[in-house]
């Protein structure tokens, strides 16, 4: 997942190959509250790992449940009949499906709760649900503005007593989860008799309550409904466990693949996009976000577990809908509208401007910094795509803590400008898919030559290597050690049974050429093992000196090296990395300093790793070597030409990193 403050998308050209999504949202914090309720333990397999289902998982614990996580499945002990751990005070984060659910569910079990969120929950409202509740006799307080969390449930006494005679009255023009969450209440009260709820107005959002009936079926409770308006609970009502219950992928979060495949061309040798985790057979609403790709121009075909999308009619077809069945889903429609041939216009989306952003006002604030003309209404948006490939504008998308925000302008920078698109605060998608960006990145292609690269070079022991790291962390790109290839070769040919030289030449070059090495929070592993202490011994950079003697071997390395330019993008560090490696890399740094800080730094190195050493002798080496490198008669230690020198003699790490990361922003068209 990336971490970054921002992440920079290069322009991106084509796209093609599977993606396995993640456990759908909706279902996941459902399925684990409705466990909770049950008797019995419930294995839940293929559960979403989000932010949202963490907040939910930890509310359970703390309210008496037993939760036991494994790579496989989560495995819940529900409470059954026994009452919930009180006094508790619960943390919910921004998940409006825990939240709304558990508020409905506390009150009735029983004790004194309080709930509270992120700043952003608590503009979220809440007050339909908590006066239905009330009109039940639940005692529960707003601990700040009314209507919104946090909350105060109490109950001295045990349960309330609960007034079930008369039909529970609840809006269903703000949220479908509140309606969700009386639904998922109610049975633990209706022993004696029927338990009726009157939806108040139109219900919006009704294939997320089908989700419910769904999820409640599987656990024993049949509700009735009329028409979506009147909704019966049957006396004697009672949670059992499925046992084990599989939680299928996200439909929502299918909707940015359904897009890319849409509007990217198929990548050489591939045919479109194909997600696996869900298909023609979900009981998510979002999956009809298919039939509106196809109305705007998709190609696609489903089965029961799958969707392949190919590039159909282009550009995209406008259209106009009403898209009250599919609210998450819609707003990648927004996106796709900029692709299209016309205006298109989304209604009945009034439900934006109460999820974890107004939708709709963010929607069109971003749209517009890309160049489209934006039309925004109480209910809905009308999208107008720039006028032209020119008129497209490079833009830094906020992101409003909402990730799906940031998912849906990734697939801008698919723009045919080629302009690139920046995402701010890109972890926001681990809300509902943490690895949202790492999914794009594998099917996504960029435009050749796109994928930036930041060269960082200099003499020994000028820190090099710990700013390159660095810079590579915080801006989110991949990292490249250039001095640790040949120790790696050799190291990697001994380990196979190669004697290192002229002999097994073309073995020891095939073998680089397929290294599997990575670097990452400081250690270089080959494969599945830590080899950052093995190839850092003397006897190591002796066998490395042999290969790199072997000219097959500089050859395959070259390619290896040039394989780390991943999206979305790369930090490499050492010797030739500017000037031979990656020449048209846009920022070049050489970074020096003087040999008596230099050697000053390496003596403090090397006695926190209790090595003896005088700094005069470590001083004598590095000039000694200085010379030596600078004077050899292949590739001599120099600046690029067009290489930004940086002295740190006097900078701390924080500070280099700083002026390299200020040299990059610098070249880009997004500003500081």
């Amino acid at each position: 997942m990336f971490t970054t403050e921002f992440l920079d998308l290069p322009p991106l050209a084509c796209a093609g190959g599977s993606v396995q999504l993640p456990g759908s949202k909706s279902i996941s914090n459902r399925v684990l509250l409705l466990s909770a309720l049950s008797e019995g333990t419930t294995e839940v397999r293929d559960l979403l790992a989000s932010d949202d289902t963490r907040v939910m998982l930890d509310a359970l614990r703390q309210i008496g449940c037993d939760v036991r996580e494994d790579a496989d499945a989560v495995r819940i002990t529900g409470l059954g009949s026994r009452a919930p751990t009180s006094p508790a005070s619960l943390f919910l984060g921004n998940a409006g499906t825990a939240m709304r659910p558990l508020t409905a569910a506390l009150a009735l079990l029983g004790g004194e709760f309080e709930l509270k969120g992120v700043a952003r929950m608590h503009e979220r409202p809440i007050g339909d649900l908590i006066d239905a509740l009330r009109q039940l006799g639940c005692q529960i307080d707003y601990l700040g503005n009314d209507g919104f969390p946090p909350l105060h449930i109490r109950h001295g006494n045990g349960l309330p007593a609960l007034a079930l005679s008369e039909p529970i009255r609840v809006r269903g023009d703000v949220s479908s989860q509140f309606l969700t969450a009386l639904l998922m209440a109610l049975p633990l009260a209706a022993k004696d008799h029927d338990i009726v709820i009157d939806v108040v107005g139109e219900l919006i959002s009704r294939p997320y309550i089908h989700i419910t009936l769904e999820l409640l079926a599987r656990f024993g409770i049949e509700v009735k409904h009329d028409h979506w308006q009147r909704f019966t609970i049957p006396a004697g009502s009672r949670y059992r466990s499925p046992g084990v219950l599989h939680v299928e992928a996200d439909a929502s979060s299918a909707s940015y693949f359904i897009a890319l495949g849409a509007l990217a061309p198929a990548k050489a040798g591939q045919e479109g996009i194909r997600v696996l985790g869900v298909g023609q057979d979900s009981i998510q609403g979002d999956i009809r976000f298919v039939e509106a790709a196809r109305a705007m121009g998709a190609d696609i075909e489903s089965g029961p577990n799958w969707l392949h999308i190919r590039r159909g009619q282009w550009p995209l077809k406008a259209i106009d809908m009403d898209c009250n069945h599919i609210p998450d889903a819609a707003m990648t429609l927004a996106v796709m509208a900029l692709y299209a041939d016309g205006t298109t216009t989304l209604r009945n989306i009034a439900s934006w401007r109460v999820k974890e952003t107004d939708r709709i006002a963010a929607m069109a604030k971003e749209a517009r910094k890309l160049g489209a003309l934006i039309e925004e209404g109480p209910d809905y948006l009308r999208v107008t795509p720039p006028a032209s490939a020119a008129a497209w504008r490079a833009a830094s998308i906020h992101t409003y803590d909402d990730h799906r925000v940031a998912m849906c302008f990734s697939l801008a920078a698919f723009n045919p400008a080629g302009v690139p698109v920046r995402i701010e605060d890109p972890k926001c998608v681990a809300k509902t898919f943490p690895d949202y960006f790492e999914a794009l990145f594998s099917v996504a292609e960029a435009c050749a030559g796109r994928i930036p690269v930041i060269c960082i070079d200099g003499p020994t022991a000028s820190g090099k290597g710990t700013v390159a790291a660095a810079v590579s962390q915080r801006l989110g790109y991949r990292f490249l050690d250039s001095g640790a290839m040949y120790r790696l070769t050799a190291y990697a040919a001994i380990q196979a049974g190669h004697a290192i030289g002229a002999e097994t030449e073309t073995q020891i070059a095939a073998l680089a050429r397929q290294l599997p090495v990575r670097f990452g929070g400081g250690r270089i592993w080959l494969g599945q093992e830590d080899v950052t202490d093995a190839i850092r011994t003397e006897e190591a950079g002796m066998n490395a000196s042999r290969v790199s003697a072997l000219a097959q071997v500089r050859t395959a390395l070259v390619d290896l090296q040039h394989s780390f330019q991943q999206l979305p993008g790369l930090v490499a560090d050492g010797r030739d990395m500017g000037t031979v490696i990656f020449p048209q890399a846009p920022l070049k740094v050489f970074l020096t300093a003087s040999a008596a800080c230099r050697a000053e730094r390496r003596h403090k190195q090397l006695i926190s790793k209790g090595i003896s050493s005088r700094i005069d002798d470590l001083r004598a080496d590095l000039e000694a070597r200085d010379a030596r490198d600078q004077n050899r008669a292949v590739a001599p230690l120099k600046p690029a030409q067009d290489a930004l020198v940086l002295d740190n003699s006097d900078l701390s790490v924080d500070e280099a990193v700083d002026q390299v990361l200020a040299w990059w922003h610098e070249r880009q068209p997004f500003g500081a």
